[in-house]
């Protein structure tokens, strides 16, 4: 076996990991939590389902590419649940010594390419950076709502924190922002959120 294809095998067997690494949202049909690999999945079918709702123009496969990797990070650093302020205090070095490792396994341009996608991520400045952060927000936020609140109702969330987590995007998508302030609503209503 050449050398490349070595890397990318190594690579592809060390992100099997992320089917061990368990979120605090909830499949729906389950009583389980889901997983990092699930996670990713589901965010590249929402790249393809509602990237039209995206007000700026935006690149679909791009997108997907993004929410693919954005989590392998978490092989190393683990899921940080993002209402847990003090974890969250270490997330960034503890991505980044984890990003290092983890691309680093591959070819020096797929590293690069990889580490690039991930990087743009978590900077969220570019409009797909941003609109693949609506996505990571919306699809953990419509699992726990269909679940009844499940995990916020665990964590004792309060709205205030929920509408935060998402408003910064808000701008990104008028259809999607609306959908999930009625979300937060009706969870508020429902004594879902504190």
């Amino acid at each position: 076996m050449n050398d490349r294809l070595k890397k990318q095998i190594e690579f592809m067997l060390e992100l099997d990991k992320m089917k061990n690494i368990y979120r605090q949202t909830y499949v729906l049909h389950e009583d389980r939590k889901e997983n990092d690999a699930e996670h990713s999945w589901h965010l590249a079918i929402l790249a393809m389902l509602l990237t039209e709702h995206a007000d700026k123009p935006v690149d679909p496969v791009r997108i997907m590419k993004m929410v693919l990797i954005h989590d392998v990070v978490e092989i190393d650093a683990g899921d940080t649940y993002c209402y847990d302020a003090e974890g969250c205090k270490t997330k960034a070095d503890r991505e980044e010594k984890a990003a290092q490792r983890i691309f680093g396994l591959l070819p020096d341009d797929q590293k690069k390419e990889f580490y690039d996608l991930w990087r743009e991520f978590e900077d969220s400045e570019t409009d797909d950076a941003r609109f693949a952060a609506v996505l990571d927000r919306i699809q953990p936020l419509l699992l726990n709502y269909t679940k009844g609140g499940i995990s916020w109702m665990e964590h004792d969330v309060p709205k205030e924190k929920v509408i935060a987590r998402n408003s910064e995007y808000f701008g990104e998508s008028k259809d999607i922002a609306e959908l999930i302030v009625s979300v937060i609503e009706d969870a508020r209503k429902k004594g879902w959120l504190k």
